[in-house]
């Protein structure tokens, strides 16, 4: 069965089919294009339509564009709009539309795509599940994730992320919720906000777009969790509260280890409530809650949820943990490595910190690399700071900074944790073999533009390195 046809995507964009076509997906990158695919000419970094034939020279069903352009035949598949970006709104509005599925929207500070996949793993157990892919949560990655849902979709994780204020409603009203999930709120993006609070008037409003009927799953822990319920009860909605502080799934007890999380909770009138995680963290013992929170908010079942849940792990970028064996035959020689390298803001970070201070070590050490947050308004200086007050700091033993923010954490440092503090990735990747040893457990984490990456690609470099759930199957 096709995801579209000519017809349905001439109906629902308001645009000119030329071709009899049908597509099985939806792609608005040529690097990532599978054959059979619509390809949508966005102006992103460049206009999509420098790429309309190579598209179609490698297998794409069909091109969707505003004109054709040069090198592109007059006979070729297409679909001829207006306006690519309202286009592809509207291919996902109809994608919607059309199918029955009981869909969740996430939004919040940290953990969004995180939540997101514990919730793709735990209802893809229950039914046929859509999700987002990586952090498909803007403009045009929410509209791209609805116009790639199949018409049989059972349940939908929808990712709904902001930069600047007045975002979140239109991607909101798009997907059309029956759940709505704020995982947290936390000071991300200061730069386009006063404050916290008008980050949390924001996150609140995925709320505008929930269906008749729909239900808000909100972080009762969060200093501004006064703003998200006083949006509920404006809006006459359902909310159901999470937390330490929640009022309906209450966080009791959190059991972090080396690499597991075990949580106790309860659910509605005190009935118990025991998950375990596969990767320690006390942040995703929140997420989980939550997560568990609006998938029986949207039907499923809670215990099968819950088995479900303990199969999640983190995955690249994001908190994942590998072992890099530095000697194949010595199986002892091993580095652990905690890849959270793809973002970070205050909240994630202390989080972060926290699951690399209760790491277990036997003979190496904790070591943390750590890069500029970016984002954090006029506050940022001492947001980076503040960080060498944490708790989790006094268990690590080196840490090494990255950019000119970081350089403030590393002035604040004492000078047994002072690790080295250099301006870019790139320089801090060269001489890693230096800086480490076996047993050491090592974090990577900053702000994606930091490039932390790199000094995870030169830890791996370092040995052979293997997912750790990877290692526990063996």
């Amino acid at each position: 069965m096709s995801l579209w046809s000519a017809s349905e995507a001439a109906t629902a964009t308001g645009g000119e089919a030329r071709g009899d076509w049908r597509v099985n997906g939806v792609s608005i990158d040529t690097r990532s294009l599978q054959p059979g695919d619509l390809f949508v000419a966005l102006k992103v970094d460049r206009d999509g339509h420098d790429f309309v034939a190579q598209a179609l020279e490698d297998g794409a069903g069909a091109a969707m564009i505003s004109h054709v352009p040069d090198g592109v035949a007059q006979d070729a598949p297409l679909l001829i709009v207006k306006d690519v970006q309202a286009g592809l709104e509207a291919l996902g509005r109809a994608g919607r539309a059309r199918t029955g599925a009981k869909v969740v929207a996430i939004t919040g500070s940290v953990g969004k795509t995180s939540t997101k996949e514990m919730m793709a793993g735990m209802l893809g157990d229950q039914g046929r599940t859509h999700a987002s892919v990586d952090s498909y949560n803007n403009q045009w990655g929410v509209p791209l994730t609805l116009a790639r849902m199949p018409k049989d979709t059972e349940f939908a994780v929808i990712e709904i992320g902001m930069n600047h204020p007045g975002e979140i409603a239109p991607l909101a009203r798009q997907a059309r919720p029956h759940v709505a999930l704020i995982t947290t709120i936390a000071p991300a993006h200061l730069e386009a906000f006063n404050s916290v609070a008008d980050i949390a008037v924001e996150k609140a409003a995925i709320m505008d777009g929930l269906e008749p009927g729909g239900i808000a799953v909100l972080n009762n822990d969060v200093e501004q969790a006064a703003i998200l319920v006083a949006k509920a009860i404006d809006l006459k909605i359902r909310d159901i509260g999470f937390g330490e502080h929640g009022y309906d799934y209450v966080l009791k007890n959190v059991q972090v280890s080396d690499d597991t999380t075990v949580v106790q909770a309860t659910v509605n009138d005190d009935q118990p409530l025991l998950f375990k995680l596969s990767t320690p963290g006390r942040h995703f013992a929140m997420n989980g809650l939550g997560a568990l929170a609006a998938c029986e908010a949207l039907g499923a079942d809670l215990a099968l949820a819950a088995i479900s849940l303990g199969r999640w792990t983190p995955y690249k970028g994001r908190g994942a943990r590998e072992v890099i064996r530095l000697d194949p035959v010595e199986p002892d020689q091993v580095i652990d490595l905690i890849d959270d390298s793809y973002n970070a803001n205050p909240t994630s970070l202390a989080a972060a910190l926290e699951v690399l201070a209760a790491a277990d070590v036997q003979k190496g050490r904790r070591i943390a690399f750590l890069g500029d947050m970016k984002e954090l308004g006029r506050d940022e200086g001492d947001l980076h700071r503040a960080l060498a007050d944490l708790g989790a700091i006094e268990h690590i033993d080196k840490v090494h900074c990255i950019g000119p923010l970081m350089r403030v954490l590393y002035d604040a440092l004492p000078d047994h944790r002072r690790g080295d503090w250099s301006e870019t990735s790139a320089e801090m990747a060269q001489g890693m073999g230096n800086r480490l040893r076996s047993g050491d457990v090592v974090l990577a984490k900053g702000s994606l533009s930091m490039k932390l990456a790199l000094i995870v690609d030169a830890i791996r470099k370092m040995g052979h390195g293997a997912l750790l759930s990877d290692q526990r199957d063996t």
